[in-house]
């Protein structure tokens, strides 16, 4: 084809017309030529070296054997070499002995955060207030004790799982099998009497009647508890599925069954010791009975 060449530039034309506007065949800057091929070598370079193509069953490796796994690997590997004279120390420690101002229990305290971040927060919260059916570690309400080692064990075994021989158990009758909807009314007013006021006095004494026939036995003549058998306190205010009359009757009629995973079978003891700590900082956390 015979070259169209723009009569006002003198420079050849590609062709296309657009209602009387004429496109000009102007050559590309060499600064962008160079950087284009600049890119396209670089780009050739980079998979030949590194992980880059997708194949059926991974990718190709790239001959420096490089990876953002191997990477991560001996970020963590060097990490725990910074550490190992801590954990060793902290695996060795009598953790409920720690004093708060220790570097140790600081340490401590530090990387139990971190392990509550990653696994426990999801439930107990990221602040560890809980919600309803997962306990607030903030509180000094513990079912199974709050001293330190009481905190591990319950973190190391569990509650309620069918994983860990060792897992904490406690299991209440679902009473609406048990007593009439009479029955449950008045241990219901009764239960709530003990920690609020409660109006019906007739109703509340029936309860009375109806609690030391049928839940004395675990959760105490007095409504207090036993951590023995992770009877909760039913005179401290503190609800776990709440305390209105709806909660409650719900709770005594069907029961509940909270389950908490065996986190000694998912993590290393230090971390387990390590969050135990964590938690027995927030607040609540008792001291050891001796």
């Amino acid at each position: 084809m015979t070259k169209k060449i723009d009569d006002e530039t003198g420079v050849e034309t590609t062709g296309h017309d657009w209602d009387g506007i004429t496109e000009l065949n102007n050559p590309l800057p060499r600064w962008w030529l160079w950087t284009l091929y600049a890119t396209i070598v670089w780009a050739i370079v980079y998979t030949v070296l590194y992980p880059a193509w997708p194949m059926l069953s991974g990718a190709t490796t790239g001959t420096l054997g490089w990876s953002t796994r191997a990477a991560v690997a001996q970020e963590i590997t060097a990490h725990e070499a910074k550490n190992a004279q801590l954990v060793a120390d902290l695996q060795a420690a009598d953790l409920p002995t720690l004093a708060a101002d220790d570097p140790l229990h600081r340490y401590a305290v530090a990387r139990g955060a971190a392990v509550f971040r990653a696994n426990c927060s999801q439930c107990h919260g990221s602040g560890a207030a809980g919600a309803v059916g997962y306990p607030n570690l903030l509180d000094n309400d513990w079912l199974w004790g709050g001293d330190v080692a009481a905190i591990a064990a319950t973190i190391d075994h569990g509650i309620r799982n069918d994983t860990d021989p060792d897992a904490r158990w406690s299991q209440m009758p679902a009473f609406g099998e048990v007593l009439t909807k009479p029955e449950i009314a008045s241990v219901v007013a009764y239960v709530r009497s003990l920690s609020m006021p409660e109006e019906d006095a007739v109703l509340v004494s029936e309860g009375s009647t109806v609690f030391m026939d049928n839940c004395a036995a675990c959760h105490g003549d007095d409504g207090a508890g036993n951590r023995d058998m992770g009877a909760p306190n039913l005179t401290d205010a503190i609800w776990l599925y709440g305390s209105d009359a709806d909660s409650l009757t719900a709770t005594v009629t069907n029961v509940r069954f909270g389950v908490m995973p065996a986190w000694g079978q998912r993590l290393a003891d230090v971390d387990v010791d390590a969050v135990a700590v964590y938690v027995h900082s927030l607040g609540g956390g008792e001291q050891a009975l001796n």
